[in-house]
């Protein structure tokens, strides 16, 4: 062994080789030995050199491709033996629907918004594992939630920061929600209260808060397209003026739910669209303010549909749902300052419905101002038809009281 250069003989007989090469090729015997002699050597073993995988075709540091489209992605490596191509999406939970072709290309068809985020492609054989990465940037979206939430309690006040989802291709605002968490609000209704952030910014100071008191937080991203999900709720409490005289209460960390799930969702196929119906949450500290529902398609992240459904509604139409796909749906009840846990999930399949096609998102209702214009155009079109109407009825009494009168003037004229 000393005459070959990197190759060691460990304390349990082992033999290690710094660097393979053709010296390491061949047959290997090992002869355990003591004082007393040997028991014989062992069986041969051989050795083989083979090459670990090394990518030849490495994608792209990043791709953008519009929603809906197809996105091609090649991945190539070679080795000895030939390696197994995979491709996987960092943090996905469970399959993905990304296809790989004959060429271990990622085939993404058609491209959807949860496709978006960074993808790994892994070439194994018997010697080794490589991975390359790539980030796919899905356009034409919404935006995605924002991330790492962070709330820093000041005096009677919060200063709240995050780090932005991506865009969806488009310039997005931000808003900041907050609601205190109290066992007997001052008064019987209390919302969420919103605060728009300025331009470009990604932190807020929320002021005129009450002191010790627990509040929620969380952060909503917005762009031409609509709005993404809420992030996370983060909970946190204001420092209040200092008191001497009475130690301060530790931070309030056994905030029980005073409000429970809305109970029993099903959904229901209509001629116009999807029902929902549910039954109120079983128990709740304050009167009912209100619903939102959520909805998430192809198991990917959940959205807010709707945030105003009244609290004395147990059902809501879902119209224009995309044919041939696959929803979710659950609901949210605010009460009060608190907000329930999710409901129960309901699924639902478009296969085979008689649904009309939407491109990216559930149409909404008209807005007032649009529907105000058709119904006034409407009106102006109904008075114009009136009085074109009136107009050729009276032309035409006129027409043919001149009529008479010319025919009465030549039968007096044959009398004479």
């Amino acid at each position: 062994l000393p005459q070959l250069p990197g190759w060691s003989l460990r304390p349990d007989g082992s033999i290690v080789i710094a660097t393979g090469n053709d010296d390491a090729l061949g047959l290997y015997r090992c002869t355990p030995y003591n004082s007393y002699g040997t028991a014989g050597e062992s069986r041969p073993t051989r050795v083989l050199l083979k090459d670990p995988p090394v990518f030849t075709v490495r994608p792209k540091e990043e791709y953008f491709q519009e929603v809906g489209r197809e996105l091609v992605i090649p991945c190539v490596a070679h080795g000895d033996p030939p390696p197994t191509i995979t491709w996987v999406k960092v943090g996905s939970v469970g399959k993905s629907s990304a296809q790989v072709d004959g060429n271990s290309s990622l085939i993404l068809h058609p491209l959807i918004k949860e496709q978006h985020g960074v993808w790994e492609c892994t070439a194994t054989n018997q010697v080794a594992s490589v991975t390359t990465a790539t980030a796919v940037h899905v356009l034409g979206t919404s935006p995605h939630a924002v991330t790492n939430v962070s709330v820093l309690p000041l005096l009677l006040a919060a200063n709240i920061s995050w780090e932005p989802g991506f865009d969806g291709g488009y310039f997005q605002r931000f808003s900041v929600w907050y609601t205190p968490l109290v066992r007997y609000p001052p008064r019987a209704h209390h919302d969420w209260v919103s605060l728009s952030v300025p331009a470009g910014a990604q932190h807020l100071l929320v002021e005129n808060l009450q002191p010790d008191t627990s509040y929620q937080f969380s952060v909503l991203a917005q762009n031409k397209l609509g709005s993404g999900p809420f992030s996370q709720i983060v909970t946190s409490v204001p420092r209040g003026f200092p008191v001497t005289t009475v130690p301060p209460e530790p931070p309030a960390m056994t905030v029980h739910v005073f409000l429970s799930p809305p109970r029993a969702l099903t959904a229901n196929e209509t001629v116009r669209g999807v029902l929902l119906r549910w039954d109120p949450p079983a128990r709740a500290s304050v009167a009912l303010s209100g619903y939102a529902l959520e909805l998430r398609q192809d198991k990917g992240g959940w959205e807010v549909l709707e945030r105003s459904i009244p609290g004395t509604d147990t059902q809501v139409l879902v119209p224009g749902l995309i044919k041939d796909a696959f929803y979710e749906f659950r609901l949210v009840a605010f009460a009060g300052s608190y907000i329930s846990d999710p409901s129960n999930t309901v699924n639902v399949s478009t296969a085979g419905m008689e649904v009309y096609p939407s491109r990216t998102q559930l149409p909404e209702l008209l807005p007032q101002p649009v529907l105000a214009g058709v119904i006034g155009g409407i009106c102006f079109l109904s008075v114009a038809v009136i009085f074109s109407t009136m107009a050729a009825c009276i032309m035409n009494r006129r027409r043919a009281a001149r009529v008479r009168k010319r025919r009465q003037g030549t039968s007096r004229g044959g009398d004479r």
